[in-house]
C-alpha cells in the first residue's frame, strides 16, 4: 500500500537538487530529515526543527547512523519561527503534523502556528519549489487543522502557486491527507 510519505519524498525529490537548503518544518522521528539530507547531498543544508527535545534527539540518531548528521541544523523551536533560522530561498518545506508517534498524544500542531509557519514557508520558497503538508484528520485537533489547511490552501492567489490536496479515498477510517504547494516558475 502506497502511503502519503512516499509520496511527499516522491514530490521533493523531483523538485531538490544537490546543495539546496530545505525545512522539515517538525522533526519528529527524523525519517523525513535523513530523506531530505540524502537528497541535498554534502553541500547542501537541511533545517529541522521541532519544539520536543526527544524528537531531535530521535532524528539526531538517525542522522548519525546515516552518516548525514553534518547536513542537518537541528533546531529546538516552533516551525512558526522558520523565518527567523532560514533566510535563504528554499526548494522544499516538509510538513507532517500531528503529534510525535510514540510521544505525548496531548502535545500537537496547531492551526494557527502551522498557518503562520506555511505563511512564511511561502515566502522562503524558491521558484519551482514546494511546501508539503500531511494533515492527520483522524484526531479532533488533526481535523481541526486539516481544516484549516484546507481553507486557507484555496484562497492561495492561482497566480504564484498551484495547489493539489490528496486523500487516498480506498483507506480505512481518516488517512492522512496531503497539501502541495508548487511555487511557480
Amino acid at each position: 500500500m502506497l502511503k502519503i510519505t512516499e509520496l511527499v519524498h516522491r514530490q521533493a525529490a523531483a523538485v531538490v537538487a544537490a546543495g539546496e537548503t530545505v525545512v522539515d518544518a517538525t522533526a519528529g522521528g527524523g525519517r523525513d530529515t535523513v530523506f531530505l539530507a540524502g537528497l541535498v547531498g554534502p553541500t547542501g543544508r537541511v533545517f529541522a526543527f521541532d519544539i520536543q527535545p526527544e524528537a531531535l534527539t530521535r532524528t539526531e540518531i538517525l542522522l548519525k547512523e546515516a552518516g548525514l548528521r553534518d547536513r542537518v541544523t537541528l533546531l529546538l523551536a516552533g516551525h512558526e519561527r522558520m523565518a527567523a533560522f532560514v533566510s535563504v530561498p528554499v526548494a522544499t518545506v516538509v510538513f507532517n503534523l500531528g503529534y510525535l508517534p510514540g510521544g505525548d498524544k496531548e502535545i500537537v500542531t496547531r492551526p494557527e502556528t502551522t498557518l503562520k509557519a506555511l505563511q512564511q514557508a511561502l515566502t522562503l520558497l524558491r521558484p519551482g519549489g514546494v511546501v508539503m503538508l500531511v494533515a492527520y484528520p483522524g484526531h479532533r485537533a488533526g481535523a481541526i487543522e486539516c481544516q484549516a489547511l484546507h481553507e486557507y490552501c484555496r484562497r492561495l492567489d492561482a497566480g504564484p502557486y498551484s495547489v493539489s490536496h490528496l486523500r487516498l479515498i480506498n483507506q480505512n477510517g481518516n488517512p492522512p491527507e496531503l497539501f502541495s504547494i508548487y511555487k511557480q516558475l
